[in-house]
């Protein structure tokens, strides 16, 4: 397995942040905010780049903020022995979208912490209003050297 998860320094949110660069992430602009065992916090400023054609926010760029916050906790939070993990299954529920220039905010949380899976609940929150954009749960797989 390549080395796609390096050690995390003092500081996880500036290595996480740093990490990202060059991978889709990165490219969306995620911005990590927080993180602590269980629990990561996160944000988008809203650009073009995000919208469907249709002039919604993308449903893809919204699932893709809230796993990869739901991913990078669960980076910082693998039991011991564990090298990595992949989600295995997905879910979300769209309830709002978001404008050009809007900041969506994300919180995952860990709900199950097993050696074998892990369980996540990410929210994406509108900034300005605070009203939830979409709701999110995963499943992770835990990773274990062979």
């Amino acid at each position: 397995m390549p080395d796609v998860f390096p050690t995390l320094g003092e500081d996880p949110v500036a290595d996480l942040n740093a990490m990202q660069q060059g991978y889709l992430p990165g490219e969306l602009g995620l911005e990590v905010l927080e993180v602590r065992h269980g629990y990561l916090r996160s944000q988008v400023k809203v650009e073009h780049r995000h919208m469907a054609p249709n002039g919604f926010l993308h449903a893809a760029s919204v699932i893709a903020l809230l796993d990869s916050a739901a991913g990078y906790g669960c980076r910082t939070s693998l039991p011991e022995g564990a090298v990595g993990f992949t989600t295995i299954e997905l879910k979300s529920n769209f309830l709002g979208t978001a404008k050009i220039g809007d900041t969506v905010l994300c919180e995952a949380n860990l709900v199950h912490g097993g050696r074998m899976t892990q369980v996540w609940d990410a929210t994406a929150t509108h900034a300005g209003s605070g009203k939830p954009m979409a709701l999110f749960r995963c499943t992770q797989m835990i990773l274990y050297p062979r």
